[in-house]
């Protein structure tokens, strides 16, 4: 399918994407799931930040909200160049960015590695441009470093579950990781979507295979 001259599965240059606006979109402050707590900084002392992509980021927020240790989410847009674009402009696939969600947790009660397996096991990072019926570059697969040390740790598991996937007969893991540069807040509406609409579209879906973090690749 062509939009706007160019694939769907294409990603946009710079120069080619849109401009954007630079007032941010307005958000709400505070959590729907967690009331008393934020979606935008600040953050309680001791919080840290992480920030996934794994398709349609309403599934991919909800999953998260509900891992013991997270304290707060919010859904939003990265990895592109359109600066606070509108959900409108993503679907576009002219702005570069992907839907991710911003994970703040309590690194006291869940580590990194243990997000990552939350993440792995939670979409199937190998279809390139898509998931699921989801077709786009806004769909694509990503971690988005939010400290350089988290590296290792993404690599590591990466490499695990590329071999545990490839005994389970899939394919190569496409998953983009580079650090986080700008988070864009989406619209209000989307910030925790599934708990406003219980029953409304969830388009994750994970491969199955089990993501064995604390393992080396060859174990």
């Amino acid at each position: 399918m062509v939009l706007f001259g160019r694939q769907k599965t294409q990603l946009v240059t710079a120069e080619e994407a849109l401009p954007g606006r630079a007032e941010p979109l307005a958000v709400p402050t505070m959590h729907a799931v967690f009331p008393d707590r934020r979606i935008v900084a600040p953050f309680p002392d001791g919080m840290r930040t992480a920030v996934f992509g794994m398709g349609c980021f309403w599934g991919a927020e909800r999953l998260f909200w509900r891992t013991p240790g997270v304290w707060s989410t919010a859904v939003g847009y990265a990895g592109g160049y359109t600066r606070n674009p509108t959900y409108e402009e993503v679907c576009t696939g002219r702005t570069g960015h992907t839907e991710v969600v911003l994970v703040v947790y309590d690194p006291e009660v869940i580590s990194y590695p243990a997000l990552l397996k939350v993440f792995w096991e939670g979409h199937d990072p190998t279809q390139g441009m898509r998931q699921g019926n989801d077709v786009g570059t806004q769909y694509r697969s990503t971690v988005y470093l939010t400290d350089p040390a988290e590296l290792s740790d993404v690599e590591t598991t990466r490499d695990a579950y590329q071999s545990a996937l490839a005994r389970g007969g899939h394919g190569q893991i496409t998953t983009e990781i580079a650090p986080l540069g700008d988070f864009y807040y989406a619209e209000d509406y989307h910030q925790q979507y599934l708990h406003k609409v219980p029953n409304g579209y969830c388009g994750l879906g994970g491969t199955g295979v089990s993501c064995p973090v604390g393992l080396t690749p060859s174990e």
